[in-house]
């Protein structure tokens, strides 16, 4: 029986959004007897649902919502009402993500202890570290079912993979494998094992891949501790005189505003869309927005630094056969400022389908150059730069009162420039991608340029010191005790790993502290 629960019903924790951190944070309290209204803007889709057609599902599931873009980077140019790649759906962006489960290395958590003063980045050190982390990631990894962690064994390379491989080899890269994958390679916990049919990105219809939507969602559900409400865009967080949270304000399913009382509220609805809510929330007690004291919500947005590196072959590669992101190169994911920048990256196999390379190879070019590399789509191989992007005041989601979404609130703007260091790490990312092909005689060499932002970090960022940051090392913010962010907006600096097993440790450690707080009172 799903719990329905009373909008007056004040004991209730609202949780914003149910992606890696929602949805975990909505099952780990419902496993812990915790009560939970979780409100989804988008709808409910399962693996039977999923379309394997890249502009179908990107329809069906892909944040649409107006957002507007500005700054120097690239995608303000080729895509700038699409500035984030994100999933609008109750599982969030759990459904899109490739599953790459990598742990941030030590000397990511301490980022200005570590790479010293950089002219221009705003580097902070988190307030949490490796060691206290441990414990979380190992749930993480056990709950995500990571491939090559633990017992569970790797999944095959495909063909772009092996291109990757031997290539990567040839110039002297040791750390070659085929990743650290959230993706079942045998069966494992009531799910598939991968069928290598290649749509990752457009939902797995295996269940092979982890994903909130059809893991954390029904299980949390069936405790009858949680209820979600999908198509529910919450409007405004609402607090009382004391300047404590005590409601949400939501658009529901059928178009009228509701209101849901709460205990306590954990927002997590993307770290474009979290800020935004926070600003729109602004109030006589919070003039710049709620938990905004420090003037640091929606600032220090980061994206990772990435592109893409495309190569041609004499023979046939066939990349997009098997999962899209097969392997990865960790090599330079180290912090070597002999290289010209600091902090590293990660190359990481990337198959798109024909109509996404058609948009994304050199968006908005046309001509021979253009169509002969389509032409010699069957002979491609591919990889991703995911890199570790500076920190800047400056990179920062506005409101644009300009602009207004169909519930007539402000939309958030967008607005990202490269740091040097950013552009010091991508130039040297493009030369090694090109080596790497060319070691395996590749015909042509075709970098990419960063495509919409999958890894949307940064904008509430955890500090210990509360003029520097938005929350403190439980997610907690600085400002307002029973307001809390769960989401990768929380993140300090974004190291070079892809982030969802870091939110989803996360996550988990939020839940185990928010529910013992709760049990002695104090929340």
């Amino acid at each position: 029986m799903v719990a329905k629960f009373d909008l007056n019903d004040d004991s209730v924790v609202v949780i914003v959004g149910s992606g890696a951190g929602g949805g975990v944070l909505s099952n780990e309290l419902a496993q812990k007897g915790v009560k939970v209204v979780t409100l989804e803007a988008g709808g409910r889709y399962l693996p039977e649902d999923y379309i394997n057609d890249e502009w179908d599902s990107f329809g069906q599931l892909a944040w649409l919502d107006p957002r507007t873009t500005s700054g120097d980077w690239r995608v303000a140019k080729d895509f700038s009402g699409l500035p984030a790649w994100i999933v609008k759906a109750v599982g969030g962006t759990t459904i899109h993500w490739a599953g790459a489960s990598l742990r941030f290395q030590e000397h990511e958590w301490k980022a200005a202890s570590t790479y010293g003063p950089v002219p221009g980045a705003n580097l902070l050190d988190w307030p949490i570290d490796s060691a206290e982390m441990a414990p979380w990631y190992d749930k993480a990894e056990e709950k995500l079912g990571v491939t090559r962690t633990g017992d569970r064994p790797g999944l095959p390379g495909n063909n772009n993979f092996k291109v990757l491989e031997k290539g990567a080899k040839a110039i002297g890269y040791k750390e070659v494998h085929t990743g650290r994958m959230a993706i079942n390679s045998v069966e494992r916990d009531d799910r598939n094992s991968c069928q290598q049919t290649g749509f990752c990105f457009q939902g797995c219809k295996w269940g092979a891949k982890w994903s909130a939507a059809y893991t954390e969602i029904p299980r949390g559900e069936a405790t009858g501790n949680l209820e979600v409400r999908d198509h529910c865009h919450v409007t405004k967080i609402n607090h009382n005189d004391k300047g404590q949270i005590v409601s949400v304000t939501y658009i529901d399913k059928e178009g009228k505003e509701q209101t849901q009382k709460a205990r306590l509220v954990c927002v997590a609805g993307n770290t474009i869309e979290s800020p935004r809510l926070l600003l729109n929330s602004a109030s006589s007690m919070f003039p710049n927005g709620l938990a905004n004291s420090s003037g640091q919500v929606g600032r220090n947005y980061m994206r990772h630094v990435t592109g893409s590196v495309y190569a041609t072959f004499d023979k046939p590669v066939r990349m997009w056969r098997g999962t899209t992101m097969a392997g990865i190169v960790q090599d330079e994911a180290r912090h070597d400022p002999s290289r010209g920048f600091v902090g590293g990256y990660e190359l990481e196999t990337l198959a798109l389908g024909i109509p996404f390379m058609a948009a994304f190879l050199d968006p908005g070019s046309w001509g021979r150059e253009f169509t002969t590399a389509l032409d010699s789509y069957e002979n491609m191989a591919g990889l991703w730069i995911v890199g570790e992007d500076m920190p800047q005041e400056t990179n920062r989601v506005t409101l644009n009162t300009a602009v207004k979404d169909k519930f007539g609130l402000p939309v958030p703007d967008v607005h990202f420039s490269d740091h040097p260091n950013d552009v010091a790490m991508r130039k040297h990312a493009y030369a090694q991608g090109r080596k790497i092909y060319e070691a395996v005689g590749a015909t042509r060499v075709l970098p990419t340029p960063p495509y919409p932002s999958t890894h949307n970090l940064g904008t509430n960022r955890m500090s210990e010191d509360p003029r520097l940051g938005v929350v403190n090392k439980w997610g907690q913010t600085h400002d307002i005790s029973n307001l809390f962010i769960s989401d990768g907006s929380q993140f300090t600096t974004g190291a070079a790993e892809n982030p969802t097993l870091t939110i989803v440790a996360l996550a988990i450690r939020q839940a185990d502290h928010i529910a013992s707080e709760i049990e002695k009172g104090a929340l």
